[in-house]
């Protein structure tokens, strides 16, 4: 009678030990990120956040308007219900910039048929880069037409474009007055409905297959 008391016990024990360790899996699933779906970004610090119920309360980027290599006006309503892959560079530049404008044309190619993926790139020197400038500059590369863009504009705007609403330098933006020089390595992906989702280092041709991969994601977003 007594081993059968002790049998019970354990049974009892062991069993509620099992519920226990089920209910603390269901809970740490709730709080653990989508591994399928990206997060989105609200500040310059990029903390993750994941399973976002309301992205419309998310930052999203600001209206703009720029001149691209062809001339033609480039805005906001440009990337409409796009996904779009942002970076900053200057014709001048030797040193990180062809790597990444080299890197941006792998994430053109392999998306060159899809015409919900864009790219642009901002020129920082904008009394350097003309219209002119930029499109002598695009025939170094394998440029789609329409598809990946090369602007300029008014420097206080590209300035505040980059640290307001990219975040692309390490150190937050806000404080940063529009004639100190802007220069970042930084790929910026925007969503199509404008909210940050991915950060990445465009001088780093392996960080582009993340890029692929995380675009691919995007595009089965609903």
């Amino acid at each position: 009678m007594f081993w059968k008391r002790i049998v019970i016990v354990i049974s009892v024990f062991v069993f509620f030990a099992c519920r226990a360790d089920h209910n603390a899996s269901e809970s740490n699933a709730e709080i653990e990120p989508d591994i399928a779906s990206l997060p989105y970004y609200n500040s310059p610090d990029f903390t993750p956040h994941w399973n976002v119920e309301r992205p419309d309360t998310f930052h999203a980027i600001a209206p703009f308007n720029f001149i691209n290599q062809n001339g033609s006006s480039i805005t906001e309503k440009t990337f409409e219900d796009k996904i779009y892959l942002v970076n900053f560079f200057f014709t001048a530049c030797g040193s990180i910039c062809p790597k990444m404008m080299r890197n941006m044309e792998t994430v053109q190619d392999h998306f060159a048929e899809n015409e919900d993926v864009l790219l642009v790139s901002h020129t920082v020197m904008p009394s350097m880069d003309s219209v002119a400038t930029l499109k002598k500059y695009e025939s170094n590369f394998n440029v789609i037409e329409n598809k990946w863009h090369f602007v300029t504009g008014v420097k206080s705007e590209l300035y505040n474009l980059a640290r307001t609403s990219y975040f692309v330098e390490e150190e937050p933006g806000y404080t940063k007055d529009s004639t100190e020089f802007l220069h970042t390595e930084h790929f910026v992906l925007v969503d199509k409905n404008k909210h940050l989702r991915g950060i990445y280092n465009g001088t780093v041709e392996l960080e582009m297959e993340r890029v692929i991969e995380d675009i691919d994601l995007l595009l089965k977003e609903n």
